[in-house]
């Protein structure tokens, strides 16, 4: 990261709103495995939290992996009441401490009652951007750093600094994706999401390379294997169910009218896709067994979680996954922006996760 080094000893956490304790109780987990302690807090459907760490930094938790949270960075300072007249200044005093910056993100709550700051934000940002060129504050392609400013309403939020590295690709975490009228399903939307947050450019280049074989196990009626056609992978869909009819006249696509639990490929293929709906364990086995068989070399799937203790069961299920397969292989997850109740999982093999 650019600029000098600041210490923070809070974090600000965007989420998906009704999963605030799932996010505590991660960073709970995380925060005792770097040997730290902390404590959120949290009010229940409101899409953030804080993570409090008082006499200790939040830069080792920040830089590690989460599942739950959609984005998160660490906080310079609260803003209260600020202005109406001039809400500019004050933001400004902050943002010297962060020091210049090569971009800005003004975030808000994925909520109904966040959504209406909207237009506020899209007015404030012409002009603060400004402010903040005028001061030298923002140089657009100057390092990594990000000035991170949250508001919970126009006069009140946090302000800090992030990456793209540890918070995220995404502004809000919310991925800006356009469906194509062709797919055939939003959860097209799902699987390209899960390629752009939960694996590097060049292990996309590497495993979506036209020729490639998939398995999609509960294709129908073909978001997924729509996505991994159209990079040119040979798909089979798997599927008591129909097909949208153009996957199988415009793409490499076959169907096979069957069980995603009991069918089995008659090669190995290098990818496979899953998004039924079934408990978590049983899904989970599923992949497990076509993973430490090589039926399948990269995998992404969905957990559809239970309405209690979900951190605790994606926990388990992971930990169950990774002492199943070799060592070194890489398995990333998420709840993503187009997930509901459930997570996305990548996998993928050893020394090749880069490749």
């Amino acid at each position: 990261m650019n600029g000098k080094t600041i210490q923070a000893d809070t974090l600000l956490v965007l989420c998906r709103p009704g999963f605030e304790n799932d996010c505590a109780a991660e960073l709970t987990q995380q925060a005792a495995g770097l040997g730290q302690g902390g404590y959120a807090r949290a009010k229940d459907n409101a899409g953030f939290l804080t993570w409090h760490m008082p006499g200790e930094s939040v830069l080792p938790l920040w830089q590690s992996a989460r599942i739950f949270p959609r984005t998160a960075w660490p906080v310079l300072a609260p803003f209260r009441e600020l202005p109406q007249e001039d809400r500019i200044g004050p933001l400004l005093a902050l943002a010297r401490e962060v020091g210049p910056v090569g971009a800005v993100r003004l975030e808000y709550p994925d909520t109904n009652e966040g959504r209406g700051l909207q237009r506020f934000v899209r007015g404030f940002r012409k002009a603060f951007e400004q402010a903040l060129r005028k001061q030298g504050l923002l140089v657009p392609g100057q390092g990594q750093r990000i000035l991170q400013v949250f508001f919970e309403h126009s006069g009140q939020g946090f302000l800090g600094w992030g990456d793209t590295a540890h918070s995220g690709i995404w502004e809000q975490g919310i991925p800006r994706l356009r469906l194509p009228a062709e797919a055939p399903s939003r959860s097209a939307l799902k699987i390209e999401e899960a390629w752009l947050r939960l694996m590097t450019p060049q292990e996309r280049t590497h495993w979506l390379a036209a020729g490639r074989s998939a398995v999609d196990l509960g294709a129908a009626p073909g978001g997924w294997t729509w996505q991994l056609a159209r990079h040119g992978v040979r798909v089979t869909a798997v599927d008591h169910g129909r097909l949208v009819p153009a996957l199988l006249a415009d793409f490499p696509v076959s169907h096979v009218s069957g069980d995603a639990f009991t069918w089995r490929p008659p090669r190995p293929q290098d990818w496979l896709v899953c998004d039924v709906v079934d408990k978590p364990a049983r899904t989970l086995a599923l992949m497990e067994k076509w993973l430490v068989n090589g039926w399948a070399k990269v995998a992404v799937f969905n957990l559809k979680l239970p309405m209690k203790q979900r951190h605790a069961t994606v926990a388990a299920l992971l930990s169950r996954l990774d002492a199943a397969l070799p060592p070194g292989t890489v398995i990333r997850a998420a709840q993503l922006y187009h997930d509901r109740e459930e997570i996305t999982v990548v996998v993928l093999p050893p020394l090749m996760a880069s490749r």
